[in-house]
């Protein structure tokens, strides 16, 4: 009773419910047969022949996948000879395929630092969206850098684009990083809650609605919630990522800028993780401080930006992570853009002895960073 007409017989719930379990521990075990002949189809140059870019384009159209589902599968095939205990554990039903996928995802992450036993005792127990998160703090203990790279380019990949119907109706599409994302769901939520017992609208009625009430109404600088330990604040090595609430969990170089002009609860972790403080940073440039701070830059200080002060955050020049004090002198206003690139992009700002602001580049130069406010 594999299949046909044997599975449609099924009658009552926990029939069928025993055959989807059986069937797709079934399925699993195929998509691994099929991963490992992907990435020994990936060495061929069979691909070039019928004209395609790479082997994962081929396979995308040729077997009518998205590239994503394509690159994971080669990306399994090709370590599966280091994640025995991963395979057999797919084989016995104790975790699903998505969950190996994520596993050799990280391990080619990690390199040399890939802890395999561990990665496996998560994935046992925890959902996808759950070990998703575990796979991103392994990958930021095991190379930190790597993690901004990725956030930098989720950054890189922010859109927003707006299509109008012939009824006057907007299309919004938009793709946004994981802080993007973090923060606009962070100033939506509240405000998409359901009003009263008779609110019948559907979740993505009422985030419509949401948004054109954030827009119409202006927006305060929404207070995220960060839950981070010590060492991933002071950005020390082998550190994981900090969770941000309603996004994946982001990199130290992230928290830093963000708990900068102190729009963050943090959440401070032990190394037990037992929670250890709770609370909004006390060193928030408001009131005398921040309206002094506006008047004396007037805008973003990055040389050529114009950005407003109050489209600007209080960057410290020395972090107060780092010792730095919330004086004015330590103090100068960055627009979004230009507070990003000094934090995760990797610029340097410095004041001259004149009072003007040098900006250095990363050692590593990304061209499309160097751009002033479009």
């Amino acid at each position: 009773m594999e299949g046909g007409e044997g599975a449609l017989a099924l009658q009552t719930g926990a029939e069928m419910l025993d055959y989807l379990v059986r069937r797709r521990a079934q399925m699993d075990q195929h998509e691994l047969e099929w991963s490992v002949v992907a990435a020994r189809f990936a060495q061929t140059d069979e691909y070039d022949e019928l004209g395609f870019n790479s082997p994962i384009a081929c396979l995308k159209a040729m077997c009518h996948m998205r590239g994503g589902a394509a690159a994971d599968r080669v990306c399994v095939g090709e370590e599966l000879e280091r994640l025995d205990t991963s395979a057999e554990a797919l084989a016995a039903g104790e975790i699903g395929f998505p969950h190996l996928a994520l596993i050799a995802r990280t391990a080619v992450a990690c390199g040399e630092k890939f802890d395999e036993a561990r990665l496996l005792r998560h994935a046992r127990k925890e959902s996808l969206v759950k070990f998703e998160h575990t796979c991103t703090h392994a990958k930021h203990a095991a190379d930190p850098d790597g993690v901004v790279d990725e956030e930098k380019q989720g950054v890189e990949a922010r859109s927003l684009t707006f299509s109008t119907a012939d009824d006057g109706s907007v299309l919004v599409k938009g793709i946004l990083d994981k802080v993007g994302a973090g923060a606009l769901r962070t100033a939506l939520e509240p405000l998409a809650k359901r009003d009263g017992k008779d609110d019948r609208r559907d979740y993505p009625r009422r985030l419509g609605d949401a948004l054109v009430e954030l827009s119409m109404n202006g927006l305060d600088r929404p207070n995220l919630q960060v839950t981070t330990s010590l060492e991933t604040l002071l950005g020390l090595a082998g550190a994981p990522a900090a969770e941000m609430e309603f996004s994946l969990p982001i990199s130290s170089k992230a928290v830093e800028r963000l708990a900068c002009d102190c729009s963050v609860t943090r959440i401070l972790l032990g190394s037990d993780s037992t929670v250890i403080d709770v609370g909004r940073s006390k060193r928030t440039v408001s009131g005398p401080a921040r309206r002094a701070l506006n008047a004396r830059d007037g805008h973003c200080r990055w040389p050529g930006c114009d950005r407003p002060a109050n489209w600007s955050a209080a960057h410290h020049v020395v972090h107060w992570i780092h010792g730095g004090s919330t004086n004015l002198d330590n103090l100068i206003l960055l627009c979004h853009r230009h507070h990003w690139m000094v934090h995760e992009g990797g610029w340097q700002i410095v004041r001259s002895d004149n009072g003007r602001m040098l900006t250095i580049p990363p050692v590593t130069e990304f061209q499309r960073l160097a751009r002033g406010p479009d």
